[in-house]
């Protein structure tokens, strides 16, 4: 009785997603993107936007579109959902092969069932591979020719960090340390761990980012929310929307920064030396809003979250309101645009292998809507940096992740520069890493 329930209802909500059911986008994507987005009234509907694009992988040979003067191959091929990237000091990749661990929690009731069909059909219900895979190009031809399980056994594995012969891995529920020597294609010790992360049976955001200080004596761990807004109760989110610092040698926590619903890319910018996160900011208040967005964090800043967006715009379905953390809420650096999925983060830093004009600046992995009409993100997305900050608009690097008929050939998540000094880019759908580099 429950499916025969839940079919027609996810069919009517997938037909609401079409122009003649009203709830469709009425600013483009670039007029949520900047410094200063436009950020309309709320467009709150009994039945929210859902517009998927079903997960078809890539034909044989078809790859991205990238920008001009840029050229794209397939670094590594036939992986297993491959989310993060995390290259070594000696030049190997690294690529998390991960999806959600269960949550029970997370799926009751018929907007759960109905959210777990969405993702099924987004290319997002696939078992998770627990592993992280090693990839080695000993020839530097930009192929990877080596693939080896470098550790299995993990728990939803995601971010990844290397301090000295010590190597983190940031599960969905904890972080754990393993020893590394330099040239090791494979680590056979069941580690230890270092702190609980938050987990349990909702687990909403699951993903765990990771990145170390330039010294190695803090990690910061990116933490999702546990619900869209809070709906959970508050309670549900304890030191989550954060992202937590982390003492490796005594696994003491605090929250470094608040208020971030969903913090995924973690990176040092090279200039300034500050921290900074790409942020998924929340749902159902039509397709213009809210954008995502990447900010620089401050230590012991609140960005918001669930009360209020993009600074102190007020999220009236929040109850009760807090106006004094309002009063606090800092506003991002740089809008992303509406429900773009913007995830992977990494600075260019005068990559040797791109043009001159991505030698300063942020590559953002968009891994695109699936509440949105018309969609939006599906791309990786260039941001020109100048003293340390955003200047200037963003600008295409990869497109073509939908096909005519608006299917998801790939998403792209995890972005990262390699040794050589080329973009790789981690696509879970086409199962693909994409290499970018200058075209000759």
């Amino acid at each position: 009785m429950r499916n025969a329930l839940l079919l027609p209802l996810f069919a009517m909500l997938t037909a609401c997603t079409l122009p003649s059911c009203g709830e469709s986008a009425r600013l483009a994507v670039k007029d949520g993107m900047g410094p200063n987005p436009t950020l309309p009234a709320p467009d709150k509907r009994l039945i929210p936007t859902v517009n998927i694009a079903p997960a078809t992988g890539w034909a044989n040979g078809a790859k991205p579109i990238a920008a001009a003067g840029l050229a794209v191959n397939a670094f590594a091929q036939g992986l297993d959902h491959p989310r993060w990237l995390y290259v070594l000091p000696n030049g190997d990749v690294l690529v998390a092969e991960t999806n959600a661990p269960p949550r029970p929690e997370d799926g009751k009731g018929i907007k759960g069932a109905i959210m777990k069909a969405v993702m099924k059909r987004a290319g997002a219900g696939v078992p998770s591979a627990n592993r992280i895979t090693l990839l080695r190009d000993a020839d530097h031809d930009g192929v990877a020719e080596t693939r080896t399980v470098f550790l299995q056994g993990l728990a939803s594995p995601f971010g990844m960090a290397l301090v000295g012969e010590t190597f983190y891995v940031a599960n969905a529920d904890a972080l754990m340390q393993f020893p590394y020597r330099t040239g090791d294609t494979s680590i056979q010790s069941s580690g230890s761990k270092v702190a609980d992360l938050p987990g349990g049976p909702i687990n909403h955001h699951w993903t765990k980012s990771l990145v170390a200080s330039a010294d190695g004596k803090r990690l910061y761990v990116g933490v999702g929310s546990n619900s869209n807004v809070a709906e959970n109760d508050i309670e549900a989110e304890t030191s989550r929307a954060a992202i937590l610092e982390i003492d490796p040698a005594t696994g003491a926590t605090r929250v470094f920064a608040s208020g971030l619903r969903n913090p995924v890319g973690l990176a040092w910018q090279p200039q300034s030396g500050a921290l900074w996160t790409s942020v998924n900011e929340r749902d159902e208040l039509g397709s213009d809003l809210v954008p995502d967005y990447m900010t620089s964090v401050r230590d012991g800043a609140f960005y918001g979250w669930p009360y209020s967006y993009y600074g102190q715009t007020v999220d009236a379905r929040v109850k009760p309101p807090r106006p004094d953390l309002v009063a606090k809420a800092i506003k991002p650096d740089y809008a992303l645009g509406p429900h773009t999925a913007s995830l992977g983060l990494t600075f260019s830093n005068a990559a040797a292998l791109l043009p001159a004009s991505y030698a300063d600046g942020a590559f953002i992995g968009q891994h695109g809507s699936w509440n949105r009409q018309p969609p939006s993100g599906y791309k990786v997305i260039f941001v020109p940096f100048a003293n340390g900050m955003p200047k200037g608009e963003a600008r295409d690097v990869l497109t073509g992740f939908l096909d005519a008929k608006e299917n998801a050939q790939g998403r792209p998540v995890g972005v990262i520069v390699d040794k050589q000094g080329a973009l790789l880019v981690a696509d879970d759908v086409g199962n693909v890493i994409w290499r970018v580099t200058a075209a000759r």
